[in-house]
This record gives structure tokens, sequence and C-alpha cells, in this order.
């Protein structure tokens, strides 16, 4: 099989994922990956065997200074590859779309940009179909993601008729809590609502969805409650049934001993995922509550990983080398060990 040739711009927290999970599909393979940087980040790339180029002429200087074996430039990889994944911080990646453009390659940017930026916004088992053969898509935040297959799970049953969410988020991504991030307070964003309902409605545009947010003193994932108007009366056993169809979703037991953010991903490391990650939407359902027509309950979103497959299914739509949104979907689920419904422990983890 001839493998679709990826680079992957931007080697931080969610550009060193993409890698990984790119690498673990027989479709397609990183041809290389760029960035600036000549810290530790990229010296696990060297010793990954990945090829390095250097974003900028500066960058390529300094990396040649620093001993990184940098093969060349960002305009050299685009002349190598299909299809390019950007991962860089927020408004560069909006510069690079015009390099994109003008090299005539396909490209992917993150939920930091916004719908603007492409005209299309991506979450695969909501929206596959309108992305094929498309020039360029943005996978939604890792809170967008969450909402979608969550709300789009309910939506889809025909069951969905008004949600309001409480967004908890981290302050910072762990490994800059040393240097940024918010200390004992908690900060509310101003608007309302804030803009992951909006966000989400770029996916599902009927989607009547009210989200409001704020960011804790914490770094382990981020945390939603939701109470959800049904547009009928379920019980909890049905509620159950449809997230358990749900891909991407798993179940958390408070009686398992699951009873916060930290001890879901103690689980994940426990369970040999790369870096911890929890690539699934984790819905506690012990606390699960169906009250006629209301429905309470709560999930974690872990922020670092969640829209890595959806990135990997986006390159398959992107390129068209699959056009069934379920089998992409499939074939992502299968290769990188992504469970769905319970019990969660009982899956064929891929580890590093």
């Amino acid at each position: 099989m001839k493998k679709l040739k990826v680079a992957i711009n931007g080697y931080g927290v969610i550009g060193k994922r993409i890698a990984d999970a790119v690498n673990m599909q027989n479709d397609m393979e990183v041809i290389g990956i760029s960035d600036i940087i000549t810290d530790w980040r990229i010296k696990v790339a060297v010793n990954k065997n990945l090829p390095i180029f250097a974003s900028t002429s500066d960058s390529y200087n300094l990396m040649k200074k620093e001993g990184i074996p940098v093969v060349g430039t960002l305009n050299d990889l685009l002349k190598k590859v299909d299809i390019i994944c950007d991962a860089t911080p927020k408004k560069i990646a909006a510069q690079n779309f015009e390099l994109y453009k003008k090299a005539n390659i396909k490209s992917i940017f993150q939920g930091g940009e916004k719908h603007s930026l492409t005209g299309h916004s991506f979450v695969a088992q909501a929206n596959y179909e309108s992305a094929i053969g498309l020039n360029s898509t943005r996978v939604v935040s890792c809170n967008t993601t969450s909402i979608v297959r969550i709300l789009g799970a309910l939506k889809n049953a025909g069951i969905l008729k008004k949600a309001h969410g409480v967004l908890v988020r981290r302050a910072t991504d762990p490994w800059e809590s040393d240097i940024s991030g918010i200390m004992n307070t908690v900060v509310p964003e101003i608007n309302i609502p804030s803009h992951q309902g909006p966000d989400a409605q770029t996916i599902i545009p009927d989607l009547n969805v009210t989200t409001v947010a704020m960011s804790a003193s914490h770094t382990i994932s981020h945390f939603h409650t939701w109470h959800i108007e049904l547009n009928k009366q379920v019980t909890k056993e049905e509620i159950l049934n449809i997230f358990e169809s749900t891909s991407r979703v798993i179940f958390l037991r408070e009686s398992d001993g699951l009873t916060a953010l930290n001890s879901t991903l103690e689980l994940m490391n426990d369970l040999g995922r790369p870096r911890g990650d929890m690539w699934e939407v984790g819905l506690w359902v012990d606390s699960l509550k169906v009250n006629g027509n209301d429905l309470y309950l709560n999930c974690q979103v872990y922020n670092q990983a969640i829209v890595i497959p959806e990135t990997i299914d986006a390159i398959r739509a992107l390129t068209s080398i699959e056009t069934d949104a379920q089998t992409s979907i499939n074939k992502t689920n299968n290769s990188m060990g992504i469970l769905q419904g319970t019990p969660y422990y009982k899956t064929n983890i891929v580890s590093n």
C-alpha cells in the first residue's frame, strides 16, 4: 500500500501526538516535522528518527549551531508531502495558511484558529463527508470536540431539545505549569455563551446549546457538567445505551474509585496509554441522572489528546483516501486502541 505523506508543523503538545498517531496508521507516514525550537522537545523527535525541518531560515541556522540534524526548511518539506498538519501556536498558523496554499498543499489546523480561516470545521463522527476533498479544514478544540460527541449522539437519537453546559477549564498545560496559569482562584469567561457553544454550531448548525466557561487553578484536563433538556422522557438505561454505541465516549465509574480527574489519568497510565492520554470523552455514569425530561451528566475532556484521532480522520477525508466516515473512524480507533462504552479496561492498548 502506498502511504500518504504527512508533514507536521509545530512539535509541541499537539504536534508530537499527531506525529505518533500518524505513524500508527498503515495508510500514512510522517515525512518530516518542522519547528523553530532547539530544546529537549525537538531532541526527543531526533531520538524517534523523525526528519527535522526548520520553520524559518533563522531557526535553520540556530538548529545547525545547536547540533540538531536539520535536513531542510519548511519550504523544502512542503515539496515532499501530500498534506500538512499545522500545530503551531495561535495566529502563527493563520500566517502559514497562505504559505500552504501557495505550495498547493492540503492543510489541517487546530481549534485555536478561527472557523473563518478555513471555512470548514471538523469532527469525524459529525461531518466527515463534508470534508472529503477539501483543501483545508480546522479540527475544533478539545472542548468543542467533546460537545459534538456528547450532544451529537443525543441529537442523532432524536431526543435532544436544549443543552446547558458549564465548562471548568484547566489553567494551562501541565508542562507549562511552572511558567503560566492561575493560582488559588477561578476566572470566569466574560461572555455568555462562551465560545465553545457557537463553535460546536459550526459542526452542527442547528444544535441548541448554551455554554458557560471558567478557568480553574489546575492542569489536569477539563471538566464539563451538563443539564440537558430532552424532548421526551427516557430512562437512564436508554441514555447509557446511546452513549455505549457512540464512538470515542467511554464510561467512568465512581464506584470503581474514579472519583476525580487525576484518578482517571492515572488509570490511563496504568493501561499503558502513550503519555497517559485519554482520547475519548470520559463520561461518569454513576452520577448520570435522568429526571423526567431532564438529563444531568458530568464528563472529563483531556485537552492534550482528544483531538488527535480527529486529526487522523481529517487527513483521510481531505485527501479522499477514505470516503466512508465510519471506516476511517474504525481504522483510527483500532490502530490507537481507542475505546467505546464500557468496560473501559477491556482493550488492546497500544503503547509507545
